[in-house]
């Protein structure tokens, strides 16, 4: 589970193992430690960051700022998607 960085008390990151065929660029954020329950969060061709779903019940304001420091790290996010997988896939 490689961990991209943390946001107050939550940690963003990729799952080693993103499925076969391999899901398009996404995000997972949980608070603490990683989670089955983990919010996930699409990240578009334009870098911009669109909710997949909200599991882990992050309240909405928090979820809307994380969301704009995904947006402003999608290209570091980006690159460290191709470094874990080797290939890139875009939700939309």
């Amino acid at each position: 589970m490689p961990q991209l960085f943390k946001i107050g008390s939550y940690i963003v990151y990729f799952w080693s193992n993103e499925n076969d065929p391999l899901e398009p660029i996404h995000v997972h954020i949980a608070e603490g430690r990683a989670s089955a329950n983990a919010t996930k969060i699409w990240i578009t061709s334009t870098g911009r960051a669109l909710l997949c779903n909200n599991s882990s019940k992050i309240p909405q304001r928090t979820l809307r700022a994380m969301m704009k420091v995904i947006e402003a790290n999608s290209e570091a996010i980006i690159d460290k998607w191709y470094e874990q997988f080797g290939e890139i896939r875009y939700f939309v």
